[in-house]
């Protein structure tokens, strides 16, 4: 099972940027970002196919966030602007073969990092 280390949260007002980076211990087929609010299930905002790197946002953060990667470092990143403050929560970094299904089958991540915390305050 592959093993990932997440990095990058904070603590931002409204409209401020942070990017998230995970780091995977090997190669995966696909990546992606999920969050968690209190009360709520987790939810998976975007994901990545790494070896072509086709990309998948949700409605809930399409044109404010993208994900991307360094191939070569193993690494996905989850860039985050213009921050509400309903996408405060902790964000997740997952990864799986998921074959055949696409990337974006988000009930079928089955390694996810340690979490890390996003604030955004008003």
């Amino acid at each position: 099972q592959v093993h990932l280390v997440e990095s990058g949260g904070g603590s931002v007002q409204t409209g401020g940027s942070l990017r998230l980076s995970c780091a995977a211990s090997s190669d995966v087929r696909c990546m992606a970002w999920f969050r968690q609010v209190p009360e709520k299930d987790r939810e998976g905002v975007a994901s990545i196919k790494t070896a072509f790197p086709a990309t998948y946002h949700s409605d809930s953060v399409k044109g404010r966030f993208t994900i991307s990667q360094d191939r070569a470092k193993k690494t996905v990143y989850l860039q985050m602007n213009n921050l509400k403050p309903e996408d405060s929560g902790i964000y997740y970094c997952a990864a799986g073969s998921l074959d055949p299904y696409p990337c974006n089958t988000f009930l079928k991540y089955d390694s996810f990092g340690q979490g890390t915390q996003v604030t955004v305050s008003s």
